[in-house]
């Protein structure tokens, strides 16, 4: 979709900085610029001592997940093995079916994030950037107006009855209100959690006045979403907490045993796909 994303234009750019814990899966443990920390850091212990196939940890920052979100394995397998390092702002993870290459820059005070993927031929795969976010209840997540959006099962709950489809892995409609469930407000918590694809969205804009935060990806012939996490204090169902996820991703499906033949990324015959991501912040005019 070719429409530009609607809101205020921001006046100010901010340079950002970006920390990643290679031992711990690769996971962006920082994203700060202008005074602030836009990612948040959950409540969950045990992130230190898990191995390739544990149950997620939800710990925040950024993880890295590949070849799904949801799941076999619980959001993938990379997050949860240790990264090499490939020289400056590089670096590597080998997982039984692929290898993995990122590469890290700032470039006039954006960050862009670099990928490459190895693996034999025909290989299906998802990979989500999968960010919480640490924002206000004022917050609001900006997207092209009439972006197919795949509601998933949770929304369920906040439907008239009946409206889910039997069998259905998700309900689509168009943001900002899919199935007339507006998403686009963040907050404030209401105790309910919402999970969401947006479908071939490149760019969006999280707007937390006076700070806008921009995800933009790229990769040519593969299918790319953004995929969103309303979480109001909804889940788990014990001890419920708010996390907030922008999820940036190559594929339409947060689980890849639910994918179809159009839903995930495909490695061509030259047996690698690459792609970029590129974080960019500025501040709303009026605010230094």
């Amino acid at each position: 979709m070719s429409a530009a994303v609607t809101g205020p234009e921001p006046q100010w750019p901010v340079a950002l900085r970006a920390d990643v814990n290679l031992a711990l899966g690769g996971r962006w443990t920082s994203l700060r610029g202008g005074g602030r920390e836009w990612l948040w850091q959950g409540p969950e212990p045990g992130r230190e001592t898990v191995s390739p196939g544990a149950a997620f940890v939800d710990a925040g920052g950024l993880e890295e997940c590949l070849p799904t979100v949801r799941g076999n394995p619980d959001h993938g397998d990379v997050w949860s093995r240790p990264w090499r390092e490939a020289g400056p702002g590089a670096a590597v993870v080998d997982c039984p079916q692929f290898t993995l290459t990122r590469r890290i820059a700032e470039r006039s005070g954006a960050i862009v994030a670099d990928y490459r993927l190895a693996a034999d031929p025909g290989y299906r795969f998802l990979w989500a950037a999968h960010a919480l976010l640490d924002l206000s209840p004022a917050a609001r997540l900006e997207a092209p107006s009439g972006t197919p959006t795949r509601l998933h099962p949770e929304a369920a709950a906040r439907l008239p009855p009946g409206s889910w489809p039997a069998g259905r892995p998700w309900l689509t409609g168009d943001w900002p209100a899919p199935a007339g469930l507006a998403l686009d407000a963040l907050g404030p918590d209401d105790g309910t959690a919402v999970g969401a694809v947006l479908v071939d969205c490149r760019r969006v804009r999280v707007v937390d006045a006076p700070d806008v935060l921009t995800f933009e990806l790229e990769c040519d012939g593969q299918p790319v979403g953004v995929g969103f996490w309303r979480n109001l204090r909804g889940w788990p169902e014990t001890n419920p907490y708010r996390s907030l996820g922008v999820e940036p991703m190559l594929g339409a499906a947060f689980d890849l045993a639910e994918a179809g033949p159009v839903d995930a990324a495909v490695v061509p015959p030259a047996g690698e796909v690459a792609w970029r991501l590129t974080v960019s912040a500025d501040r709303q005019k009026g605010h230094r």
